[in-house]
């Protein structure tokens, strides 16, 4: 296949751009209902393109390039690097035999309509309106954790995949796991009595990103417009633009909306909850060093659901296991506890430590996608996008609070989480880390969320405009998630 030259994609974007500039959504978008499921029959072939294909998006390529009969036929990223785009494509041309074409705008990928599949692996503040785009056209799509970077978009994007009836699949590859979900109906069962609280852990090393002084210089490679996207187009203010972005609120969720939100979604999972909680509270702080990262490195979030409570740790300073667990999951409950040390296993243990019983097992998240695709059954999904979505605006709440938080001292009188015991004793040991990693306490000051009380079925904050206004953004023209479907 002839790829896109970079004189024929500049023609071909200048057109584009002007046809879609202020449109708010792509420009004449093909309605769903007039691009009916043709690639149904698992012999018939089903094109994809991959938007982002420098980290996530090269466990995309495998999981689609000459797998599942699919194939890519086109990659898109807004850095034509050749140490991005290079080896993605040649990963492909291996994999299936044909190279794909390149492009750099997803305006081009969302127009073309021989593309059946859009997988999304951008940084987070892209994933929903991309998605929203490729659904808009008429395409099913695969799209990256956390499905939103804020509340209100993900909440459009389940919206959207209803109205375009569209197949949409979040990246919580974990729900595909057949040890994990085994594991889940025997929570679900009872086996253990009943779940009181279910934990969610990021300990994950994550060092210092470095201190600038001025705008850094961007890769000469990059359309930084269109990097930057719905999110405002501001000067580069870290050493690195990629991955980093992590760390910095317009563009990512910390750790808690990067490898926590597949915890976080496990947790929610193992409650069994179809909604948001009832209220939300975090703590937290960036420690142990002192760098251009936004976001806390350091954090407890405590989300209520009345009848149980979900506890989420994040650690970004090196620490010890609990129980048994660095990255992963900790269901306590009144018969014993289920442990969930990774994506593909889980232990059952009863009160006295006796191993119950294992579950493990894995699954292909891309092929349990795409035999929804050509079922057209969303219900085929094990990661439909409104489980996506549920789990993602967790993460959100828990930023939200964090974020309109006050600086305190440690103060050993002033227990935050008050006559909650477990969450107490996880605040004691958040403590007794920091001391581990050399923060001195005594001089150090943590930011103490607000509690929000939260209207799970409007999705929004009970008697708090300020906090409402966070479930939302303003997006830059163009570049706008719609307010409502």
């Amino acid at each position: 296949m002839a790829k896109l030259t970079r004189r024929d994609f500049l023609q071909h974007s200048a057109l584009l751009s002007a046809a879609v500039a202020g449109a708010g959504t792509l420009a004449n978008p093909l309605r769903a209902e007039e691009k009916t499921a043709k690639k149904g029959a698992a012999s018939e072939q089903l094109r994809v393109a991959c938007i982002g294909v420098r980290g996530r998006g090269r466990d995309h390529i495998k999981g689609f390039a000459g797998r599942h009969n699919c194939l890519v036929t086109t990659i898109c990223d807004v850095d034509l690097s050749d140490d991005i785009v290079g080896p993605a494509s040649k990963m492909i041309e291996k994999a299936q035999g044909s190279a794909p074409r390149i492009v750099q705008d997803l305006r081009v990928v969302m127009e073309d309509k021989n593309i059946d599949i859009v997988s999304i692996a951008t940084p987070n503040h892209w994933h929903s309106l991309a998605a929203i785009w490729a659904m808009q056209a008429g395409k099913d799509v695969y799209v990256e954790k956390p499905v939103s970077h804020n509340v209100h978009e993900g909440r459009i994007l389940v919206e959207i995949a209803r109205k375009f009836k569209r197949i949409c699949q979040a990246g919580t590859q974990i729900r595909s796991s057949s040890g994990m979900r085994a594991a889940m109906e025997y929570l679900h069962a009872g086996k253990l009595g009943k779940l009181q609280v279910a934990r969610g852990l990021c300990y994950k090393s994550r060092p210092s990103i470095g201190k600038v002084n001025g705008p850094q210089p961007l890769p000469k490679t990059i359309d930084y417009d269109l990097w930057c996207g719905p999110a405002p187009k501001t000067p580069l203010m870290r050493k690195k633009l990629h991955y980093d972005w992590h760390w910095i609120w317009d563009y990512g969720n910390g750790d808690l909306g990067n490898q926590g939100i597949h915890q976080m979604d496990v947790a929610r999972w193992g409650l069994g909850k179809n909604e948001l909680c009832k209220a939300a509270f975090s703590v937290g702080g960036r420690f142990g060093y002192i760098d251009d990262g936004q976001t806390a490195n350091t954090q407890i979030c405590l989300f209520d659901y009345g009848d149980a409570e979900l506890i989420f740790e994040v650690r970004g300073l090196p620490t010890t296991k609990y129980q048994e667990v660095n990255v992963g999951n900790v269901f306590h409950c009144t018969d014993g506890i289920l442990v969930c040390p990774g994506y593909t296993e889980a232990r059952a243990y009863s009160p006295k430590g006796e191993l119950l019983k294992t579950f493990k097992g894995g699954e292909d998240h891309y092929g349990n996608f795409v035999k929804a695709v050509r079922s057209r059954k969303s219900s085929d999904l094990n990661a439909e996008i409104l489980e996506g979505h549920l789990s993602s605006a967790l993460c959100h709440l828990g930023n939200i609070s964090y974020r309109l938080g006050t600086a305190q001292p440690f103060n050993k009188a002033t227990q935050p989480f008050g006559d909650d015991k477990a969450a107490s004793e996880t605040f004691g040991r958040m403590c007794e880390h920091l001391k581990n990693n050399m923060v001195g306490l005594a001089d150090a000051t943590y930011m103490v969320g607000r509690h929000l009380k939260v209207d799970p079925t409007r999705e929004m904050f009970m008697g708090d405009k300020e906090a409402n206004a966070m479930l939302t953004r303003e997006y830059r023209k163009g570049f706008e998630v719609p307010a409502k479907v």
